[in-house]
């Protein structure tokens, strides 16, 4: 009786570290098209964002969710359009990505008492979360390292077009996530030297 309770712990290790690694590849890719494909990023977030906020005006409609707490997500989205104006370009000091951040756990809390008062099913709490809290600002967090690797179209004071390209611009210096997951890759497959 006790083998087999030993070997379902075994198995979940097993499939924790495969989900895990599964996910890391997928956020892997994901960067990768993000930092290829800027502008159709730009326009996908975009088009997340109206559908995030047509969400929450149905809820409102239709469901009855507090006032407060669909102003204050319609809002987020408002503050997601401003991150949006600047995009692939997200300063992390800038006050929109603070405002952005204030507001996300603001509306965490806001839905948590609210779930907590009202009995919803796990599957409508958890759509609710993803789609209205959790897709735009993952989007945003998976984009971060898009605007590292754009080619120079405007300078910043004290930086000329040269300068900027051959210290900012190239291709085969990562940072930011994808230096994660590169670091990560080379961590658990190291790649082979050729020897000659």
């Amino acid at each position: 009786m006790w083998f087999i309770y030993v070997l379902s712990w075994l198995s979940l290790v097993i499939q924790i570290s495969f989900v895990t690694l599964a996910i890391a590849a997928g956020l892997y890719y994901l960067a990768e098209l993000i930092e290829e494909y800027t502008v159709a990023t730009s326009r996908i977030i975009k088009y997340m964002i109206l559908f995030s906020t047509g969400v929450l005006a149905g809820l409102y409609l239709f469901e009855g969710f507090p006032t407060l707490m669909i102003g204050v997500g319609l809002f987020t989205n408002l503050v997601y359009f401003g991150l949006l104006q600047t995009f692939p370009y997200i300063m992390l000091s800038s006050p929109n990505f603070i405002l952005s951040c204030i507001l996300v756990v603001i509306n965490h809390y806001m839905a948590f008492q609210y779930f907590a008062e009202e009995y919803y099913a796990f599957s409508e709490v958890l759509a609710y979360f993803t789609i209205c809290l959790w897709v735009i600002p993952f989007s945003f967090f998976v984009s971060l390292s898009a605007g590292e690797n754009v080619l120079p179209s405007t300078m910043q004071q004290g930086d000329d077009v040269v300068s900027n390209y051959f210290t900012k611009g190239k291709r085969g210096k990562r940072s930011g996530i994808l230096l994660v997951f590169s670091f990560l890759k080379e961590a658990v497959l190291p790649s082979r030297q050729k020897m000659y």
